[in-house]
Order: C-alpha cells, then structure tokens, then sequence
C-alpha cells in the first residue's frame, strides 16, 4: 500500500473513532474535508523538490482543508479573545495524525521522518495568524521530541501519547524571567528528595500554559557546571503548588496564550525525569534545532502569502492614474523579497535533508533561524508601506503578519545568539578567559 494510501487509510480510521467518541469534534467525517476543493497553493517549479514528494503533497491538502474549514473562519474572533479553544482544535488535528507525525506509531503517531514535520509546518503558516500555528508548534514538535527520544515507555504512554492524539495540551518551561536565550542561566530548581523531586522557581513567557495539561520542565538537579546540572521532567499541571500567576498581554500572537508559572514545593515523582538527570541541556539543545526548523518553514509560507497578497492589492489600487504595481520601485522591491524568501527556503530543505541523514545542522539551523527573522521584518515593513493606509489597519493580513512575525527574531533564541552559534561553528568567537 503507498503512502499516501496508508495516510489517508489513517485519517479516516483516526477522524471516524474520533467523531464517534469525543464530543469536542462536530458530526462531520472525514469524506467532508475530502469534499472540499482545497484552495489553489504553490508548488515546486516542475514534478521534482528538494526533499518533498508527492505523499508531502497529499498530507499537506489534507492539512489545508481542516485549516480553511475549522481554524481559519474563527481566528479573528480568537484574535480579538487573545486565546482559541486548544483543547478542541487540538483534538482535530489529533485526530487526523497531524500533532505527531515523526513519532512512533505505538503512541499515535505516523512513523515519517522530519521532511514531514517540514512539510506541515510550512502548511500551517496558511492560518490567518501567528498564534495558532505556533502553538500547534509547541503541541507537536517542541514540548515533545525529548520525550520520544529518552522518554520511558511509561512517560510515553501517560505524556506523549495524549499529546498526539490531541487529548492533553502540552507547553514547554524553559524560559524563565532573567533567563530567555540564556537557557544555562535559569533558576528554577527540582532537589531530590527520596522518591520524589521538590521544584521552586518559576517561567515566563509560557506558550499554551493557562490552557496545558502538563508542562516539559527543564529545571536544576544539581549545583555543578550550568551546561550538566539541568534535568527535564513531564510536570502534570494540576499538582499543588503550581500557580498561574497571570496571562501576559502581547503586541503579536495574539490568539495564543502566554503564561507566567509559579513553581512552590511542587512535590514530582522521580519517574517524570525524562532519560537521563543532568542531561536536560543537551536534550533541550536538541529540541531546539526542531524548534528552530519548524519555525523557519512556517514562517516561509506566511511571507509567501503576503507578497502575494501584496501584488493583489497594488495591480487593482491606483495613484496618479495607475496602479501602485505599475512602479518600478514596487514591482522590483516585490521581486527582490521573492527572491530572498526562495533563497531561505533552499536553506531550510538543505539543512532538513541532512539532519533527517543524522547529521549535527546545528550551525545551519541557527542561519535559517537569524534569517528568516531579520526578513520577516523587511517584508513586512516593506509590504505594509505598499498598503497605505490599509496597511496601518487591523483589517488586513500584513499588519497582523507585521505584529507577529516580530517573535521571530527573539523567541527560540535571540538573533544575537543565533550570531554567537554560528560564530562558534565559524571559531570566531573570542574564547572566554
């Protein structure tokens, strides 16, 4: 049976358990996504890609129909809300395998490698705003790969397995109020005491965190070197102790929830540390190449979608008698950022197909992270400038883009420290004395 087959054998079996079920889902099957047209959207020049085939293609359609029929005709009322029901849209996209694609099939999820993470994430950036995708991000691809590496089968089965059905809402406790990129700086710390850890401490800037049902928490085990001392642990988010201190108000990504935690005598059992204690460092630096690559390839799409939404507005809105499109300066700016996007997107297929080989694209991962942030902010300023006055409005998907798209450079590791990486990997980096 091909692959594409056996997806679309998965979808059906996922979705019909799951409406039959589970209240959070609406009646429908899944011959009623299948039914729709789905929206034209571009494809690779020609029959070969980089790294996507055509079993890419069909779970990417698949995608597209859920987001034009259950996420993207509410997200302004979301917008407007500052959050969206996680827990239902989660359990949507569960349902149908897109919350854990590259993870193992006993636990719910699809067995592919991480082209098809690329892949869905490039076709989330279709919604009509920065929150949610971001938030189906930390759902599928960053609160969880630690977990499905080093994890134990129970952790796996009680944390992990929810999550990719879309059962348990999950977030991810790494940045703390004095320690953003400078993950080895964090305070919150987890002492072993007997067969239990006690946690103190707290995290900020909590994507998912008013609505998650469990946290992956990196926090201090021991006193020794900052980079060997951290642990993960999957932290259930109903013990005592844990306090939702408040829900922080955002300029951007404005439809997904940002928490501020508070950890006080949070008591865990030692069997929520995932693999190893003291190696939370590593296990975290590795979730953020995912992070960072996952980011990257959603973010393409939505800067493909406003250059051309771009070139649709300035063909039909004249001045001085002609449309703006009409300009030199416009038609060759517009050519120029087209340019720079398809550049970062052979960036990002280059350094996908050699970490799906296994290799360390920690250094390349960083450059596509640093670039797709810096020109997230030229072509949205760009942009915006050719709407006019539409463009300062909350009426239009490139001011929205605009606001949102400004996380890029700051969250998963600042552009900075995306410079130092990469200076590190050059050996440029003046050694520290």
């Amino acid at each position: 049976m091909s692959l594409c087959k056996r997806l679309l054998h998965f979808n059906v079996s996922k979705l019909c358990q799951s409406y039959q079920t589970s209240r959070v889902c609406s009646e429908r099957t899944y011959s009623d996504y299948a039914s729709q047209k789905p929206k034209p959207r571009p494809r690779a020049e020609g029959t070969d890609h980089m790294i996507f085939t055509e079993d890419h293609f069909a779970l990417q359609e698949s995608l597209r129909k859920i987001i034009d029929k259950e996420i993207n005709p509410f997200v302004d009322k979301w917008e407007e809300a500052g959050t969206f029901p996680a827990h239902r849209v989660f359990k949507i996209l569960g349902s149908a395998g897109f919350l854990g694609v590259n993870k193992p099939t006993e636990y719910g999820g699809l067995g592919l490698d991480f082209t098809y993470t690329v892949a869905l994430a490039e076709e989330l950036g279709n919604i009509r705003c920065g929150g949610v995708p971001m938030a189906i991000g930390v759902q599928s691809d960053m609160a969880t790969p630690a977990l499905a590496r080093f994890g134990s089968a129970a952790l796996k089965k009680e944390f992990l397995m929810p999550t990719i059905l879309g059962d348990k809402v999950a977030c991810l406790g790494v940045s703390e109020a004095g320690a953003g990129s400078d993950v080895a700086s964090i305070k919150t710390k987890a002492v072993k005491t007997g067969s239990e850890y006690v946690i103190n401490g707290g995290k900020m800037w909590t994507t998912n965190g008013t609505q998650a049902d469990w946290m992956c928490l990196l926090a201090n085990t021991s006193d020794g070197p900052a980079h060997r001392n951290k642990s993960l642990f999957c932290l259930p988010m109903n013990l005592p102790g844990i306090h939702l201190a408040r829900r922080i108000e955002k300029i951007g990504m404005k439809s997904s929830d940002t928490a501020e935690i508070f950890f006080d005598d949070v008591r865990l059992p030692c069997e929520n540390l995932i693999g190893e204690e003291g190696m939370g460092f590593t296990y975290q630096m590795l979730q953020f190449q995912e992070e960072r690559l996952w980011g990257v390839a959603n973010i393409l799409t939505s800067m493909q979608n406003v250059i051309q939404e771009t070139i649709e507005y300035t063909k039909q809105r004249k001045i001085f008698s002609q449309p703006i499109l009409h300009n030199q300066s416009v038609h060759f700016r517009l050519a120029e950022l087209e340019t720079e996007v398809e550049l970062l997107r052979s960036l990002l297929y280059r350094a996908t197909g050699l970490y799906v080989k296994g290799n360390d694209v920690t250094k390349l991962a960083s450059m596509a992270k640093l670039k797709a942030g810096r020109l997230a902010r030229e072509l949205s300023d760009s942009c915006l400038q050719f709407w006019g006055g539409m463009g300062f409005t909350s009426d239009v998907f490139v001011s929205r883009f605009y606001r949102d798209s400004r996380l890029m450079s700051i969250g998963a590791g600042a552009d900075e420290v995306m410079l130092s990486i990469i200076c590190k990997y050059m050996d440029t980096l003046p050694k520290k004395r």
